[in-house]
């Protein structure tokens, strides 16, 4: 049977972290305890049950997320990839990430998770000083970070990590110094985030109270200005609002994301967007609570909170949203394709011609990109253009 068109990203949630992080508004949790095999096979259960949802479908990308899945068993990790390569046949070079933080007993752990299959990995360093660490709530020092990401790199072709800029009192001059360090160490990519403040965080009430202030926005402006000016000095390109890389080493996964192709999601908390076997597109979304995650699957095989039909309007709207992130913006016959709706349809051409004369949108024949200065501003810009 012809496999389809469309190939498949698979995301899998670990939720469990040592600590909270003050700024983190992901679904993680933190437990005295975690009984891997019950997890192991919880894990195993929900993939089946997606997999009879979808078909046969040829597997692009895996990426263990989090929480910190590096917390994971790599036997674990060893047992998901295998069976989803069984059920979904794999292309030839499927990337498999892992997110992992540079602790020095979670660096000790890499080996094990390379020898379960995973060939890339995103290392959540987030400061290279240790006050900014201590201020992030960060269980590592810099020296930690600096092993790791060597340990890394012995062990991976592809490692990635993380930084959080626009921090309170961070400085242009700072920001240089440390941004031209990271890029020294980089091998192909970085992640370069600026630090915003989430409802329901210890960051959120901290700030309301006065404890502490981000930037500016002009001056978060030209700290963005400058990541731009350096990693493009060094070859890492922009190649979406937060992410840089190389030629050829840009993740594929989240490029799955943004260019609005299927992925399913699995674990607590966990989201999904996917054509079923059967042509309905839907949104999925897991039970956040691990536990109440576990003993959903435990009782129906599946944690499904929600499972919704995406109507080809709001399938659209979001394609345009993920896909002015990237730099080479929204391919046109992809969103006709996928939709069956053309542009005009969703955006009209004088609102569109609006923001072209402001320098912020460009378009022909085969894309829709937001300009450099555009993607300074991107949540205005796709307000502007969704209103």
């Amino acid at each position: 049977m012809a496999l389809p068109p469309e190939p498949l990203s698979l995301y899998i949630h670990w939720p469990f972290c040592r600590s909270k992080c003050p700024y983190c508004d992901f679904n993680s949790h933190v437990r005295a305890s975690v009984d891997d095999a019950r997890w192991r096979r919880a894990l195993l259960t929900e993939l089946e049950t997606a997999a009879e949802t979808l078909g046969p479908r040829r597997l692009e990308t895996i990426f263990f997320g989090g929480g910190t899945p590096s917390l994971m068993a790599p036997e674990t990790a060893g047992a998901l990839i295998a069976r989803a390569k069984t059920l979904f046949p794999p292309v030839a070079d499927l990337e498999i990430t892992l997110e992992a933080n540079p602790t020095s007993v979670e660096a000790r752990r890499l080996e094990g998770f390379r020898d379960a299959g995973v060939n890339r990995v995103s290392l959540g360093v987030q400061a290279l000083d240790n006050e900014s660490l201590r201020f992030l709530g960060r269980q590592h020092d810099v020296g930690e970070a600096l092993a790791a990401v060597e340990t890394a790199m012995a062990l991976f072709v592809r490692v990635s990590f993380d930084l959080i800029y626009a921090r309170p009192g961070q400085t242009i001059a700072s920001w240089r110094t440390e941004l031209a360090r990271a890029l020294a160490l980089a091998r192909g990519h970085l992640s370069l985030y600026q630090l915003t403040i989430e409802k329901g965080t210890p960051f959120y009430a901290a700030s309301r109270a006065g404890e502490f202030a981000l930037p500016k926005e002009n001056d978060a402006l030209a700290l963005f200005e400058v990541t731009q000016e350096l990693t493009e000095r060094a070859g890492l390109d922009a190649y979406e609002v937060s992410n840089h890389a190389a030629p050829g080493q840009a993740c594929r996964h989240n490029l799955a994301y943004w260019r609005y192709q299927d992925y399913a999601g699995i674990g607590p908390g966990a989201h999904g967007r996917v054509v079923t076997s059967t042509g309905t597109a839907l949104a999925i979304r897991r039970h956040a609570s691990p536990e109440t995650w576990l003993a959903a699957v435990e009782r129906d095989s599946q944690g499904s909170a929600e499972e919704a039909t995406l109507e080809p309007r709001e399938r659209a709207e979001e394609m345009v949203m993920m896909g002015l992130r990237l730099s080479e913006g929204l391919e046109l016959a992809a969103l006709q394709r996928r939709t069956g709706l053309a542009l005009d349809a969703i955006v009209p051409t004088t609102r569109r011609q609006r923001l072209f004369s402001q320098g912020l949108l460009t378009e022909d024949s085969e894309r829709l990109q937001a300009t450099k200065a555009g993607r300074a501003v991107l949540t205005a810009l796709t307000g502007a253009l969704l209103a």
